[in-house]
């Protein structure tokens, strides 16, 4: 029935569809979806993780942006039980109108380049509701993900990411395995959001103000571009040498500088 349907990839979407049968067993194989398991998968594309997804047992919910892609999923799919499509963006999607249970859903997709950072960071504000996450990127955002301090990757993305999930690169795919063939090489990361997290900062709001000002200009040192934020006392006070650039500080360290600065908004709010 799917060869009925003629799809070309769209630019504009990011597409580039999976068609190695290998490759493909081996993402299936790392997510290992089991019968009483609920899953989502972003951008299904013409299906092929979405059958072994299936053939798993799990209850899987699909979304799809193209509208052109939602017919040839439909007659692939629609018939099989456990199986729901949603025409919609990932990027405004509310994960509670799944009805899945807390820390349980199972989130799935080989996410277009162009919005894969947005789009973490969205799934990251529904953390909650996240058993899992495995994602089909770019191997430069899966390297800056798994990114440790002190190396040129370690970044705003790298420590955003890392104080909600445990970050696992576990391998890479090449163009090929792809058609058409991106002009860069993939890999396959799995997110796991922290039961407890391990550096919990007192505003996480401030946490994501002070990662960003330090990365805005990331060869200068902590005390030029926090400057606008915190003072050398401040950055002493939080146990942080103001002589180091951004990249060679933890994410404990950051943590210990958001938590400085939210004493300090509240000690400004305070003061008369």
């Amino acid at each position: 029935m799917a060869e009925t349907f003629q799809h070309r990839a769209r630019k504009r979407f990011g597409q580039n569809f999976l068609h190695d049968a290998g490759v493909i067993h081996r993402i299936l194989r790392a997510i290992h979806a089991r019968p009483d398991e609920h899953l989502l998968e972003i951008g299904p594309g013409q299906g092929a993780l979405t059958e072994g997804l299936l053939a798993s047992g799990a209850r899987l919910d699909v979304i799809e942006l193209d509208q052109d892609l939602i017919p040839l999923l439909q007659a692939r799919f629609a018939g099989q039980p456990g199986f729901s499509l949603h025409q919609g963006d990932a990027l405004r999607f509310e994960l509670d109108r799944l009805e899945s249970s807390p820390g349980q859903l199972r989130v799935v997709g080989n996410l277009p380049y162009n919005i894969s950072t947005p789009l973490i960071f969205r799934l990251l504000e529904q953390a909650g509701l996240i058993r899992d996450m495995h994602f089909m990127l770019q191997k430069e955002v899966v390297e800056r993900l798994a990114a440790r301090p002190g190396s040129g990757d370690w970044g705003r993305l790298s420590i955003m990411v890392q104080y909600h999930c445990r970050v696992e690169h576990l391998f890479n795919v090449g163009p090929g395995a792809f058609r058409p063939a991106p002009k860069v090489d993939s890999a396959i990361v799995r997110l796991t959001p922290h039961a407890r997290l391990p550096c919990p900062a007192r505003d996480p709001r401030q946490l994501e103000r002070v990662v960003r000002e330090a990365f805005n200009q990331r060869r200068k040192t902590l005390r030029n571009t926090l400057k606008g934020l915190l003072d050398s006392t401040a950055i002493e006070a939080a146990g942080v040498d103001g002589g180091l650039r951004p990249e060679q500080l933890e994410l404990a360290a950051f943590v210990r500088l958001a938590d400085q600065l939210a004493l300090q908004s509240i000690h400004q709010e305070t003061t008369p």
